[in-house]
């Protein structure tokens, strides 16, 4: 910016200039130029130098010296040339002293100059003196001056002229490449994230344009990009880019469409807007795909986003499949889980509960008026837990073997007691034979099946035999573990009958 600054001071002050010469030759008319004879006469500087100021030029004769100086001088040029003049000597024919090249006189032991001769030695011009170089000016005519002054005037106006053309046409130059970009389209790039979009098999993703161009004319037009935000192609300007809709990939995928917009400045082909302008278009759960925004995607891919109007049908339909077959699994899903709800709720005359889902399709129950007991499915005679109501002050007692495992107020006057056979240990004990008269005995799979149960799988069969039971056969640790695992999962869900 600072050398196009300069340059344009420069044009000024050229400009002002020649036109300041132009003027100066206006001024100058025929009569300035005009030879006159009385005005200098010099034929001898010290007899001009010796008459007084106030002598009447006009008294003064022109001196016959002049005259016959001129004449001589005329003569001379016409005389022939000199028989003693040098006559030219054929370089072929130059003796070796007389060679192109030799070392330069009184320079001693310096480097030799080389110096090209064509007939001896050029005698060097000689800088006339000062007193010479007025005589001179003084026998100049005011004609001759004149002429040279506008001489020197021209050549500055043809120096001028041919400069400020130079410049001028480079800046016209400049001012044409200029022109020329801002009517050019540019290629951009921007940034977009779509996971699983493909372009050449699915849709292109639509971006709304919005802004003002270098011409000053409004721009409002949505344009197409690739998976790799390739496609857009603008005249330079200020814009707006935002997500007009969601692409439709090629296993009818639909895009959330982001809602953020970005402002950019196209300047340059090429330019890359990444930093500026990157969207990331997020896959939802396709069951939430709504028929508004496979309508949206769908008229976007037909407009310019897919190959032809029939690609774009067939990527609607492929969206519509998609969100079609989500909606009908979460549905059956949904069935499902209502149906192994229903199967997993138990109910009695006083409270009801919900089979805990950890033991769902692996226990059974039975039923006995206000006592319900939960078993291993396929073994009555392996029970996980027994749940009685007893009425609030009367005294509850375990079967022989079982543990109260916790207790669960209704708040009806009756009090739920949860009872059964503490696994973590009783298995254990039963497979070594450390019990005397052990509940049952169980083989090794059910042994395993019967702690995971009752622990949540917190624990392996190996670590809950040698580190939480022991040598020692207390069972502390093992009854504190499956009664704080029961507390999670099957106490909470006991409420009073409706």
């Amino acid at each position: 910016m600072k050398d196009e600054t300069t340059g344009q001071e420069d044009a000024v002050q050229d400009a002002e200039a020649c036109a300041e010469a132009l003027e100066s030759l206006d001024r100058i008319s025929l009569d300035d130029v005009a030879f006159d004879d009385s005005s200098v006469d010099v034929q001898d500087e010290p007899e001009i130098e010796a008459q007084p100021d106030d002598q009447d030029t006009g008294d003064v004769e022109p001196a016959e010296d002049e005259a016959d100086h001129e004449d001589t001088e005329s003569e001379a040029d016409d005389q022939p040339g000199s028989d003693t003049s040098e006559e030219t000597i054929l370089l072929d024919n130059l003796p070796a002293e007389d060679s192109l090249t030799r070392e330069l006189p009184g320079l001693g032991s310096a480097p030799a100059v080389d110096e090209t001769i064509a007939m001896g030695d050029i005698p060097l011009p000689s800088v006339p003196s000062a007193r010479e170089a007025e005589v001179r000016h003084r026998k100049m005519s005011p004609k001759r001056r004149n002429l040279m002054v506008a001489g020197v005037v021209a050549v500055a106006l043809v120096a001028g002229g041919a400069g400020y053309a130079a410049w001028n046409g480079y800046r016209q130059e400049q001012a044409a490449v200029v022109a020329a970009n801002a009517h050019t389209m540019m290629s951009v790039q921007i940034g977009v994230h779509a996971a699983g979009l493909d372009c050449s098999t699915g849709s292109k993703i639509p971006v709304q344009v919005s802004g003002q161009d270098s011409d000053g004319s409004s721009v409002s037009e949505t344009l197409y990009v690739d998976e790799h935000g390739r496609g857009i192609k603008l005249l330079p300007g200020d814009y707006t880019f935002s997500i007009a809709a969601s692409p439709i990939a090629a296993d009818g995928t639909i895009y959330t469409v982001p809602t953020t917009k970005a402002q950019v400045t196209v300047k340059n082909d090429g330019q890359d807007l990444r930093a500026q302008a990157t969207f990331k278009l997020k896959v939802p759960s396709a069951d939430t795909v709504t028929d508004d925004q496979i309508d949206a995607a769908a008229k976007y891919a037909e407009e310019g986003g897919a190959s032809s109007a029939a690609a774009a049908k067939i990527l609607q339909q492929a969206a519509i499949t998609r969100r079609d077959a989500a909606a009908n699994a979460v549905s059956a899903s949904e069935a499902q889980s209502a149906r192994d709800a229903d199967a997993r709720h138990k109910a009695t005359n006083l409270y009801q509960l919900d089979i805990p889902v950890e033991w769902y399709g692996k226990v059974a129950t039975w039923q006995n008026g206000n006592t319900l007991c939960i078993y291993l499915d396929g073994d009555t005679n392996t029970p996980l837990v027994t749940l009685v109501a007893v009425r609030d002050g009367e005294t509850f007692t375990p079967d022989d073997g079982d543990t109260v495992l916790g207790t669960v107020g209704l708040g009806n006057g009756y009090t739920v007691y949860a009872s059964g056979p503490v696994y973590p240990y009783v298995v254990p004990q039963t497979i070594n034979g450390r019990t005397q008269d052990p509940v049952s005995t169980y083989p090794m799979d059910t042994a395993i099946e019967l702690v995971e149960l009752t622990t949540g799988n917190r624990y392996t069969y190996s670590q809950i035999k040698n580190v939480l039971v022991g040598k020692d056969g207390k069972a502390d640790a093992a009854t504190k573990l499956e009664t704080d695992y029961l507390a999670q999962i099957l106490l909470p869900s006991i409420k009073a009958q409706d």
